[in-house]
């Protein structure tokens, strides 16, 4: 029976990736554990030894030989010794090992259950550590149901051993985006959280940096740190506006992330559903910088105002509307994008 349960550790680390010494600690607890039901008198003195080399494990009681036994759990008679050791004599101390067939039913049951619990505890640490050093990455995964009550979705991601089931909330989804069983898509991972019931995996369709990170997908320039991106505001399923910036003035990075005929960025907006992007340059100087933000609508000034978190911007009469955006849009995300409070005038009644 011992060279089974070795030979299943072997399959479990090899399977689940979980280190025997992580098996043999739990085997060991389950042991003692069970051992001490049935004899609640014992204290530390008892151990268990997983020999891994014999394919054995012994329940050992170390005790101390006396002439005269106070504490039966702690101390053994010179007679009763020298069974162990034919030397011995009192002031010895002994490791006596215990027959495992004096466990009964339920101590082997108990012990079974810690060992699974065990096994279930290793599988959550390895599925957290794997998913915690994800955490603010895109990755594929497929949707498996949808809570009709709450609109929830459960998703599959990871792949083989690493992969795990994640939370897709109602308020994490894109608006208006149809979700079916089985649909594959992008998700940013948000949060990994422990918990009595296992790991959770808290994931998003409408974070910001799912867009940085298909972004860095999709152009090369900003994976190499070639082209970089400054700052994202985005209202999801709708309109999102990008800030890039190179320190290369051979580079154009609204070019690059737009890519030959636009195949980069149209592969984006797929992903996203169709949601409208506005890649602009970034700039150091804040009039230029709101200027760019407010694309597609054309500039004619801009003017910081004295707190230098607010500004006037002109446009032409014909440019406003668009300047504006539908219900504020355009220039609310612009604002966003630059962290500035924008004020919008046409020429035609800049007062």
């Amino acid at each position: 029976m011992n060279a089974e349960f070795f030979a299943a550790v072997e399959d479990i680390e090899k399977e689940k990736g979980i280190p025997r010494d992580y098996m043999y600690e739990k085997i060991q607890q389950a042991l003692l554990a069970a051992f001490r039901k049935d004899n609640p008198d014992f204290g530390e003195n008892v151990e268990v030894i997983c020999d891994e080399e014999k394919k054995r494990i012994d329940l050992i009681v170390h005790m101390t030989v006396v002439e005269q036994v106070e504490d039966p759990t702690l101390e053994i008679d010179v007679e009763s010794a020298k069974k162990y050791s034919k030397k011995a004599a009192p002031g010895d101390e002994l490791s006596i090992p215990v027959e495992t067939k004096q466990f009964g039913r339920i101590a082997a049951q108990a012990a079974k259950q810690v060992i699974i619990q065990g096994i279930r505890e290793a599988e959550r640490g390895i599925i957290y550590d794997e998913f915690n050093n994800k955490q603010h990455e895109a990755l594929m995964g497929v949707v498996s149901r949808i809570d009709p009550r709450t609109g929830a979705a459960a998703m599959h991601i990871g792949q083989g051993a690493e992969a795990t089931e994640a939370l897709l909330a109602r308020s994490e989804q894109i608006p208006g985006e149809a979700l079916t069983e089985g649909k594959r898509m992008r998700v940013y991972v948000v949060e990994v959280r422990r918990s009595t019931r296992g790991v959770q995996v808290l994931v998003s369709r409408s974070h910001p940096g799912l867009v940085r990170r298909l972004f860095e997908l999709e152009v090369p320039e900003i994976f190499d740190g070639t082209v970089e991106i400054r700052g994202i505001a985005r209202e999801a399923g709708s309109r999102t506006k990008i800030a890039v910036y190179s320190s290369d003035p051979e580079i154009d990075p609204i070019g690059a992330c737009v890519g030959p005929r636009g195949a980069r960025v149209a592969e984006i907006i797929k992903e996203l559903g169709g949601e409208k992007l506005d890649i602009v340059e970034y700039s150091e100087t804040p009039e230029t910088y709101i200027s760019n933000a407010l694309a597609p609508a054309q500039v004619i000034s801009v003017t910081m105002l004295g707190d230098g978190k607010s500004c006037r911007v002109i446009v032409p009469e014909s440019q406003l509307s668009l300047a504006i955006g539908r219900e504020g849009q355009n220039a609310r995300l612009a604002a966003k994008l630059t962290g500035c409070k924008i004020d919008i005038k046409s020429d035609a009644s800049p007062d």
